[in-house]
Order: structure tokens, then C-alpha cells, then sequence
């Protein structure tokens, strides 16, 4: 964790005890951590340490984290910022994809949920494509695994966010067989299960959006 050292990382959020534990946690990895009690002070801290990784609550007095974030993208598309909250609240969820955040995080923010995201922005892992247009006003959010359809989530069953997930990251190849067998079914994969998937997949996206290559695998339809 050698890397975290000298990133420079802001977090904001009004509750005092749960600000305070989060920076103290964070100093173990991280010299520059910087914290605000607002959005009105995160965006003077912004403005100020120029951090690389935000992590801010949504509700907040004076600004609150939507509106701040909105504030920050319009002359920054490049920060690390990740999203935390007691509730995830559908009305929330969608702006924050659109806002290209890292993550969303449900509190308590514990060392198991954080670590994996500092990792993540750390070794570059996260794309800088991050929301997929599948047609027919859905969308598909890889960061965070949420299918949306007009602005709604779609609940989706683990093996099939899995399916789903692996094919839009290689949308521009065929998916094979063996590889769906091992990312979804972890080798244990039958002809019905996969074709119970893909037909629970079809029937909440569309028929035209998965395809079947012939003894190859399946592709997804990934519009521009």
C-alpha cells in the first residue's frame, strides 16, 4: 500500500464522529488526507489541496454532495470521487453515474469496503468509460454493476450482473463459452443455466442485445 502514501485524499461529510474515525483510518495508508464538515468547505479544500481522491457524503447543510460534485465536474473530469451514504436513494443513483463516480458507498464505511475502491484508483483499474448505452434508454453502470432502464435500476441476479458484466467489458469480441463458464459459474456451468441467464437477460433488455455466435460464445450489443 506503498502507493497510497502520497495521494492526497478529502473527505467530507457533517457528522463529526464519523469524519473524524474515517480521516484517522485513512492516515494508516495515506499522508495528505484533508476533511470538510460541507460541501461549501469541500469545495474550498478542493480548490485548495487539489486531491486526488474525494470521498463525500450526499447530505449535507449549506451544499450537498450532488450539487458540490456537479460543481467540481464542470471543470474537472478527472478526480476520483466516490459517493457515500447512509441510504442509496434511487433519486441519487442515477446522477451519480452520470457524474462519473468511482463508487457509491454505503455507510458505516468500513476498512473492507474502502480499501478494494483506494486500490482500484490507485492502480488504474477503473475505466475511463464507465456507463454503457445498451439501447432502448438502458444503461449499464460497470463500476457499480446497475443495470437502468429510463432512469430506474433493474434488479438483476448475481449470475447475471456476472453475465452481464463480463460481456460489456469484451463487447467488442465474441465472450466464449469457457470464459463464461469461469467468471459466472466458477466451472460449474450447465447448458440450462446458461440459457436460463441469457433468457432472463433478453427478456429485461431486449432479444437484439445479446447474441449468440455459433459454437463460440455470446456478444453484446453496445451502442456508441
Amino acid at each position: 500500500m506503498n502507493q497510497l502514501r502520497n495521494l492526497k485524499i478529502l473527505y467530507i461529510d457533517d457528522e463529526y464522529y464519523i469524519r473524524v474515525n474515517a480521516v484517522e483510518y485513512m492516515k494508516f495508508y495515506c499522508n495528505n488526507v484533508f476533511e470538510a464538515k460541507d460541501g461549501i468547505a469541500g469545495l474550498e479544500a478542493y480548490n485548495k489541496y487539489k486531491p486526488n481522491i474525494i470521498i463525500t457524503d450526499i447530505k449535507m447543510p449549506k451544499l450537498n454532495g450532488i450539487e458540490m460534485v456537479k460543481r467540481i465536474r464542470e471543470k474537472d473530469k478527472k478526480t476520483k470521487i466516490i459517493l457515500a451514504t447512509a441510504f442509496l436513494e434511487t433519486s441519487y443513483l442515477l446522477q451519480a453515474v452520470e457524474l462519473g463516480l468511482v463508487k457509491y458507498l454505503i455507510k458505516p464505511i468500513t476498512a473492507d469496503k474502502l480499501l478494494p475502491v483506494l486500490k482500484s484508483c490507485i492502480n488504474n483499474t477503473i475505466e475511463d468509460k464507465s456507463i454503457y448505452h445498451l439501447g432502448n434508454d438502458f444503461l449499464f453502470d460497470i463500476l457499480n454493476t446497475t443495470l437502468f432502464h429510463n432512469k430506474e435500476p433493474i434488479s438483476l441476479t448475481k449470475k447475471e450482473i456476472l453475465f452481464l458484466e463480463l460481456l460489456v467489458r469484451n463487447h467488442k469480441r465474441a465472450v466464449k463459452y469457457d470464459e463464461l463458464n469461469n467468471y459466472v459459474w466458477k466451472g460449474e456451468m450447465s447448458e440450462d443455466a446458461i440459457r436460463t441467464v441469457v433468457k432472463e437477460l433478453r427478456r429485461k433488455i431486449s432479444k437484439q442485445t445479446i447474441k449468440n455466435i455459433s459454437g463460440i460464445g455470446y456478444q453484446i450489443n453496445v451502442k456508441n
